[in-house]
Parts: C-alpha cells; structure tokens; sequence
C-alpha cells in the first residue's frame, strides 16, 4: 500500500488537538499558514484556545526529534511534515492572499507533484475547492458516528398474546435471544392486535421489568407521549448518572429536565441544587459583548430556560397567582443558589457533586467538549444533556460529529446512562407543524 499524504486545515487541529496522530502510518502535512492560525487562537481561553495551544505544545516536543520541516517520525510510525512558504501552482486561480487558498496551495503543489494527497477539513466550502482541484477530500471522522442509526433508546417488537399476559402477570418477562443495551425501553406489540401493548425496561439477564408506576406526574407535569414518559423514567431513576435526550423543537426536552430537577431537589432533597448551562454558540459571540454583569450577561441566552422554569412554577401557583409573584420565586431560587446559571467556559476545571446538572443544547458542543463537561461530575451528581443535532449553530459540526450524538453512542453500553430519541413536537399544533415541514 502506498503511503498517503494527509494536508491538514487549521480547523481540523482547533477540533481535537491529538489529530495529527489520527492518520496511521502515513505523511501528515502542515501548510505554515496553518501554524499562523494557530498562533491567533493560542491566547483565546475557548476550546478552541486550548485546542490550539495543545497542537503547538506537541509540535515542540516533536521538534526535539528533528526538524519538521524535513519530516518527523510519530510513535504511531507516520510523519509529520510542516511546509514553509508558497507553493507554485500554475493558473490553478488560488490567490495567494486568502489563508484557505494558502492552505490548498500546499496540497495541490503535493498533488501535482504526484503524491497521494488527501485534503482533510471541516470546512465544506474549502473541501468544495479542493475537489475541484482534482484533489481528494474529506471530513475528520474520528469520533464521528452515523446519526442516521443513532441509538433511539426504545425499539418495539411483535410478541405472542400470552408473552404480554405473562408480563402483567409476573411483572417482568424473559424472550430468549432478545439483546438489550441498558436501559434500553421495549414496547411489547401483541402480534394478534396492535391494541394490546406493554411498555417495559431493560430489567438485566434478558429480562423486561414494568416501568415505576410511581411515575405519572413530575412537579405537576404529566408525560403527552409515551418517548416523555420514558424520559421521565430515566430522569427520576438514581442509578442513571447521565441521560441523553435527543430531540426537535417542542418535544419536551428541557421542560422535562427541569421538572425533575426541580421534583428531585426542592420536593424529594436528593440533590443540592440545580447547575442548568448552555453553550453561547447562538450568539456568535463571547458574552462579553452583552451588557452588563456576568449574572444579567448569562440571562440573556438563558431566557429559554427561564420560559420553561416560568411554565414550571405557574403549574404550582396557586389560582389567580400573578407573574410577577412567579418570577419572584423563580429569582429567590436564583439567590439561594438551588438553581445555578452558569456559562460553559466557567465549567472547566471545576468539580460538581450531588448536583442535577442540565447541559442544553449539547448539539453545538464538540465531542471533546462534552467529554470536558461531563468528567466534571463529582460524588452523587446526575448529569443531563438535550439537544437537536438537526439545529446546530457550530459551522463545524453535524448531526454526526456533534458531542451530543457522540456521547449517546459510545455511553450507550453503560449501565449509568440512559437515552430517549423523542420525536413528537408537544408544544404546540402550530410548533409541530414547523418541526415537521419547515
């Protein structure tokens, strides 16, 4: 097998810092104008600041064995190759004084040299040009998974009438050869009438055990769906440290976060207080360029939260209770710290116990991130991410290397984790029809 060469784009290394030894045995290339990149990001306190500085770190210990613009041998047996300066490229029409163009520049001066070259970014627009080029292109997919068979958390299968008797009778059941992940919920269909149904859990060795009958309302909220009271389920259960839900817009996913936030902290004290984060990707911008204290900074983005604990806390008033009085409780929950708003830049570092934490819109966090977000976890704290990875605002990211999916997938086999795909918009008819058709 001929060995490749992979041109690497800026971004690609801002994604995760350890990518450069992601390519086997084969020649890893790095454009100067790469490097130039890098040394804007290096000060940033983002992930991307830290991505970069983590790339720059192991470019000098690499430097020690030899000098890079010859080629460095990895441990993983490959090379790694930083090219100084222009390359000629002919009427190829890249101008020199665009960073993208410089980039390719390097990659089809290697390609026209005839090496086997593959140009890697996450920039589609820059994998556009490349392909034109006549140059091989593709995306960084080293913790990327295929959404399109992303665990959904449930599956239903067709059964004998009797399987289903047999489940209401012993309250649990065994069907031979059936594999579980767990956690996973499995709705029994009877195979004479889709009328008779069971809706179980993975209960272990095979086995379906019933659903917690004690859970049918949350802080006054009812589930609308059987995907929501599977959610619940999961939500409400101890022994699950971390859910996932993955859903579109209106189908429940914060309400039902902070319903059992609220349920399991203020009602039943199991934890300390509640840590809700969202990333600031929606803004575009630092919270710095928002008026304002760090506290009235971090309300502006988190006005849905606030939507969603307003709901909350009118299904707990009393008749005729006015808004004003509702917000009242709200921000006196705000100042005893039982509810903690907090930026996802100020979470690292820091360590979290016997806390319910809601990471929303964990769709616009890399994989990276969400790993860095949920190691944070200390003694007794139960951690939930939610989001939509068809609505990501990271123009590096997708559906399918977005953290969120990542985390569903590679947690699935652990006992402390448990995961919903809801799909059904419950917010309103006018909100699932956009959810739908739009």
């Amino acid at each position: 097998m001929s060995n490749k060469t992979f041109v690497l784009d800026t971004n690609v290394l801002l994604h995760d810092h350890t990518c450069i030894e992601s390519f086997a045995d084969n020649t890893v290339v790095l454009p100067m104008a790469v490097i130039e990149e890098l040394d804007k990001f290096k000060r940033e306190t983002s992930e991307l600041g830290r991505n970069a500085r983590g790339v720059i770190r192991r470019l000098d210990s690499l430097r020690e064995l030899g000098r890079l613009g010859e080629g460095v041998r990895m441990a993983n047996g490959g090379i790694l190759k930083i090219i100084v300066g222009s390359r000629p490229v002919g009427d190829s029409g890249l101008e020199d004084d665009i960073p993208d163009n410089k980039i390719l520049r390097v990659a089809y001066w290697l390609h026209k040299q005839g090496e086997h070259v593959y140009f890697v970014s996450k920039d589609i627009n820059v994998r556009i040009k490349a392909d034109a080029l006549g140059i091989e292109v593709m995306d960084f997919e080293k913790q990327k998974v295929n959404f399109d068979e992303l665990f959904s958390g449930y599956r239903e299968i067709s059964v004998k009438p009797e399987v289903i008797d047999a489940f209401y009778a012993n309250r649990s059941v065994e069907i031979p050869d059936l594999e579980l992940l767990p956690n996973e919920f499995v709705n029994l269909i009877s195979e004479g009438t889709e009328h008779q149904t069971a809706l179980g859990r993975a209960g272990g060795n095979g086995t379906i055990v019933p659903m917690n009958p004690k859970i049918e309302s949350v802080f006054h909220i009812k589930p609308r769906s059987r995907e929501q009271r599977m959610a619940l389920e999961l939500l409400m259960d101890d022994s699950v440290h971390l859910v996932t839900l993955v859903g579109q817009a209106g189908t429940g996913k914060t309400l039902l976060a902070l319903a059992a936030a609220l349920e399991k902290t203020l009602v039943q004290k199991r934890y300390d207080r509640i840590l809700v984060t969202r990333p600031i990707m929606p803004f575009g911008k630092d919270i710095g360029y928002l008026p304002g204290s760090k506290e009235e900074k971090i309300a502006n983005w988190m006005m849905p939260i606030f939507d969603n604990l307003a709901y909350l806390m009118m299904k707990t008033s009393g008749p005729g209770e006015h808004k004003t009085s509702i917000r009242d409780r709200i921000d006196k929950l705000l100042r005893d710290e039982i509810i903690e708003l907090e930026a996802l830049t100020y979470i690292r570092g820091r360590s979290i116990p016997k806390q319910f934490v809601i990471v929303d819109e964990a769709q616009n966090l890399t994989p990276h991130e969400v790993k860095t977000i949920i190691s944070r976890a200390g003694e007794g704290t139960k951690m939930i991410l939610t989001g939509d990875p068809y609505q990501i605002d990271n123009p590096y990211l997708d559906a399918s290397s977005n953290g969120l999916a990542y985390a569903v997938e590679r947690m699935k086999t652990q006992s402390i984790h448990g995961h919903v795909t809801l799909t059904k918009s419950e917010r309103s008819t006018l909100a699932a029809i956009a959810a739908e058709i739009l």
